[in-house]
């Protein structure tokens, strides 16, 4: 019978989670979804001095603002909990003990002194990666070269000391991977890598591979970064007898700079000029002590469907022409095969024409809200219906929701200032004329819809002789302060005819003619 498919995403609780991050924990919910399995979340915390409070509770909540729903986890809980690594401490020393016992581990004995000298020898024979391998273990004082009696009485006197693992000198390592074939590595390449450290923690490298093999996980998405260490964890996988039940590895093609000139990074975001975090992010900085805020697609105005729509095509696409994706939709589509091996660049243009397809799609009256928001913040009344309207003119021309209330302020407020280049090209005694004779008779109008106002001042500029093209600009900037905006006509209905007049009377009173 086949498993249930179980995927899992195991961040570190080092900081706040890169959007690199939150796209291996798209991956790994969609494949999950498709094939009706189950989505975990563990935290790795391993490493204890790279520990950063209030990191957890981030990761979990910018999974749940991008709707990536969470099976087992930190906060649901399961059938293998606890679902912290630093939780599971006391079940990982059995395995380092079986595999020292089966004379694939061995302890090591050697001071960060005998280490510096190691590789200090290596340079000056100029070896190009010196490292703890097959050849330099030799030399080393571990339990390989020790008397046995020699371990024992170590042991026995709580001498510092970790436990390495044990790769072959001679020999091939090769796994498929879903998204790039067959990798091949020869064990040369591989060092003894360090599986349990000397405060009794486990390293990333046994923790990860008891954990998954415990919690029964099918599938492992992870980015590349984390391919040279594949070899080893098969080697891993090997040794504990648990070969026959390991995941399959997929490992997701890196994200790019816009240039392409490097990975983007935690750092690249505010340097670069847009976020590369989900949610803001408060820290502290490393070098001054002082307070930092990272800037997070969520304050920034980013819808959570157009951010996961635009995150899933950086390494994957349908094999269709279509670009907007609801979450059922994505996982309808998604398969791992169509995840390309090439690196994706960021284009931030990109996720920002996302925002403004999935904005303009929503019904006026839920865009309505956002604008609602901004003006109780500003203590401006403004009826939900008049709300509604505004909206519906703007959508067109907003990317963000906090846009509307910033480029639609005009609507409440009488402009005090006027776009200079219009005024001076487009202002003049005639136009001043016309447009005083058309705020006298607008307030007495009997059709003020955008159809019945244009009505109306193409009759009051036919009387004048002079065709509507000559006065819009100028029209709109008197009524506005700025040269551009939806439809005039409609702008004028929403803010009323009295109030439109108004405005038209100051401007030809105040502007030279």
């Amino acid at each position: 019978m086949e498993r249930e498919v179980r995927v899992r995403f195991a961040p570190s609780p080092t900081g706040p989670l890169h959007i690199g991050g939150v796209r291996t924990a798209l991956y790994n919910y969609l494949l999950a979804r498709k094939l009706g399995g189950k989505m975990l979340l563990r935290i790795e915390d391993t490493d204890q001095n790279r520990f950063v409070p209030g990191a957890e509770k981030y990761i979990m909540e910018a999974l749940h603002w991008a709707g990536i729903e969470i099976d087992e986890g930190l906060e649901q809980g399961g059938p293998h909990a606890p679902y912290r690594q630093s939780e599971r401490k006391p079940m990982y020393r059995q395995y380092a003990q079986q595999l020292i016992d089966s004379g694939h581990a061995y302890y090591a004995f050697d001071t960060p002194e005998d280490l510096d000298a190691m590789r200090a020898r290596l340079t000056a024979a100029k070896v190009p990666n010196p490292q703890y391998n097959a050849i330099t273990r030799n030399q080393m004082r571990n339990s390989l070269t020790l008397p046995e009696d020699e371990v024992k009485e170590l042991l026995a006197n709580d001498t510092p000391y970790v436990i390495r693992l044990k790769v072959p000198r001679k020999e091939e390592v090769r796994f498929q991977d879903l998204i790039r074939g067959w990798v091949v590595v020869h064990s040369s390449a591989i060092d003894d890598k360090v599986l349990m450290k000397s405060d009794g923690m486990p390293t990333y490298h046994l923790a990860n591979i008891v954990d998954d093999h415990l919690m029964e996980i099918t599938h492992v998405i992870r980015g590349e970064e984390w391919l040279p260490s594949a070899p080893l964890h098969v080697l891993l996988y090997r040794y504990l007898g648990w070969e026959s039940t390991m995941p399959q590895f997929a490992h997701l093609p890196l994200l790019l700079k816009p240039d392409g000139t490097g990975k983007l990074s935690k750092r690249d975001g505010d340097k670069l000029g847009f976020p590369v975090f989900p949610l803001e992010w408060h820290g502290i900085d490393g070098e001054t002590g002082e307070p930092t805020v990272s800037s997070g697609y969520r304050e920034s105005g980013y819808l959570p469907e157009a951010f996961i729509n635009f995150l899933a095509f950086l390494g994957w696409n349908p094999g269709s022409q279509q670009e907007l994706f609801t979450m059922d939709e994505l996982i309808e589509s998604f398969s791992i095969e169509r995840v390309s091996k090439s690196p994706a660049r960021f284009d931030q243009n990109k996720v920002r024409w996302y925002n403004e397809q999935y904005l303009r799609a929503k019904p006026d009256t839920e865009l309505a809200q956002y604008l609602l928001a901004a003006l109780r913040e500003h203590n401006i009344e403004c009826s939900e219906e008049k709300a509604v309207l505004i909206a519906g003119v703007m959508k067109e021309r907003v990317t963000f929701p906090q846009d509307f209330w910033r480029e639609a302020q005009y609507f409440f407020e009488a402009p005090t200032t006027y776009d200079e280049q219009v005024i001076a090209k487009k202002w003049n005694a005639p136009t001043a004329a016309a447009l005083a004779e058309f705020a006298r008779e607008l307030p007495t109008s009997s059709d003020t819809s955008p159809d019945g106002i244009r009505a109306l001042l193409t009759q009051v500029l036919e009387r004048q002789g002079i065709k509507i093209g000559q006065v819009l600009q100028a029209l709109r900037v008197v009524v506005t302060g700025v040269s551009a905006g939806p439809d005039l006509m409609a702008t004028m209905s929403i803010i009323g005819p009295a109030e439109t007049a108004q405005r038209i009377e100051t401007a030809v009173q105040k502007l030279p003619q």
